[in-house]
């Protein structure tokens, strides 16, 4: 009985493909941003990423069919399982909190150019 519970809640696993997929995605974008549409963290880091005219690649992984997997495999990749995740130059940089403490220690800037 357990084990059919707990089969309810264990997630797809991660395809090394998707993994490959999405390291591919960080590295071919100068910015990235995994997000979803309706986290108001998310629209914070889109709304501070667009006052610097900067444009950046942004999966809404709740628009997709298997954004659960790849929030899955970010986990894998980043430890990190909150969204927004994001990523500039190809380095993790975390979450909204990280990305805002960066631009109010005039960090941000830097990364971005």
């Amino acid at each position: 009985m357990f084990e059919w519970l707990t089969s309810w809640f264990q997630s797809e696993p991660v395809s090394p493909e998707l993994k490959k997929d999405i390291e591919s995605t960080i590295n071919s974008s100068k910015i990235v941003v995994y997000s979803k549409t309706y986290c108001p963290y998310c629209s914070s880091t889109k709304d501070l990423l667009s006052k610097y005219d900067k444009n950046f690649k942004l999966v809404e992984l709740d628009t997709l069919s298997n954004g659960s997997t790849i929030q899955n495999a970010l986990q894998e990749i980043t430890g990190q399982r909150t969204v927004p995740n994001i990523f500039i130059n190809g380095k993790h940089i975390g979450g909204n909190s990280d990305l805002q403490i960066l631009n109010s220690q005039g960090k941000l800037q830097a990364l971005l150019n």
